[in-house]
Order: C-alpha cells, then structure tokens, then sequence
C-alpha cells in the first residue's frame, strides 16, 4: 500500500508532507558517513601507530603461543595489520576507496574480536552491575575497590582522579564491535556525498562517460 495515498484516491494523506520533508533531508546524507570516517580514523590512526612505534614487541605478541595470540608467519601478520591500519585511516579521512579500504579493516576487528577480544566478554571497561556483566567485571568491581581504598590511604586520590574516575579495563569485544558495525555501514554507504574524494571522482568520471 502506498504510504503516502488513499486507497482509491489520488489525494494525499496527511503523512505526505512530512515524507517530502524527510527526503528533502537526503540532500545531506553524506554527513553520516562522513561522521563514521571521522570517527574511525583516528582510531585506527592510533592502532597501527602503536604497532609501528612497537614492531619487534608486536611481531613477539602476535606470535607467542603463551601469552600472546599464537599466529602464523607473526611478522607479515603484524606489517598488514598496521598497514592496513594506518592506510586506512588516510583512505577514511580523505574519503578515498572507502568501500574497498573498509574491507580488510573488517577483517582486521574480527580478528582482533576473535583473538584478543573474545574471551573477555563484551564490555570495555569492567562494570559490577547490567546485561553485560560477568563473575570476571564483577571480581574487578571488588578490586578497584580496593584500590581505591589504598590510594585514599596512602596517596592523593584527589589529585590523581582529577580529570577522571579511575576504572579497570576489561578488555572486552564491545569496541571491536562497535568499529565493525561502522566500517560494515561504510562499506554500503561509500565515503558519501560531497564530503568524499570518492563522490568528485565519480562525479568525474560520469560526467566524462557522457561526453
């Protein structure tokens, strides 16, 4: 049934014009995905950053079978991770092969959600109570209290939660996730419209089609 008419009657309901009024909307729909890039950019910035300035520890914790992920060939398992991290996030930030860079940068937060992630359950930070809690984010609850009660006693806790409470990291798949979902919305989305190299390129190259 069409939403925005009467059976039988070719006048328009009353939700009409507040359809038009939402695709008139659509003329900036490239703010969403720009907002996705600008957020994820940094980010994956950050990651492949930390993995070059740390290349010989990374190698050793993508290899090691004891305490770290236990991976084969650990160096070119390493390089692709931070390549794929730091190109990708020039590739976001300019809006450049979006779909295509989105890809491999998916891969790269299932795997770390499956090998780093996974075992942690799904919250970031470790929280006693909600949905997501577990007998592990409730045992770091009991410890951060303790913490807490040593640093009152002994140092200045004042000072040292000025700019922020302090937490325990729990290290779950939450964040993982949560790049994952937007990288994949990325990948059916493009870089956007106007705000994307990705939107002037096509532009060109249609309006050279036609001619």
């Amino acid at each position: 049934m069409d939403t925005t008419t009467n059976p039988g009657n070719d006048k328009p309901t009353l939700m009409a014009p507040v359809r038009a009024a939402l695709d008139r909307t659509r003329i900036a729909d490239g703010l969403a995905p720009l907002a996705f890039r600008l957020y994820l950019a940094p980010v994956m910035w950050m990651a492949g950053s930390s993995k070059l300035a740390h290349f010989d520890s990374t190698v050793e914790w993508f290899g090691n079978a004891d305490w770290g992920l236990g991976l084969p060939f650990p160096w070119l398992m390493a390089a692709l991770a931070m390549a794929t991290e730091l190109g990708g996030a020039v590739l976001l930030l300019l809006g450049l092969g979006v779909r295509w860079i989105s890809l491999p940068l998916m891969a790269t937060m299932l795997v770390a959600a499956a090998t780093v992630h996974w075992g942690n359950g799904w919250l970031a930070i470790a929280e006693p109570g909600g949905l997501f809690a577990t007998e592990r984010t409730m045992e770091a609850a009991e410890r951060l209290s303790r913490a807490k009660a040593i640093l009152m006693e002994h140092g200045d806790y004042e000072w040292l939660t000025e700019h922020g409470s302090l937490v325990i990291l729990n290290n779950g798949i939450e964040f993982a996730v949560t790049y994952f979902i937007l990288l994949l919305s990325l990948f059916f989305s493009g870089g956007g419209r106007f705000f994307s190299l990705d939107f002037w390129l096509w532009k060109h190259l249609n309006r050279q089609v036609r001619t």
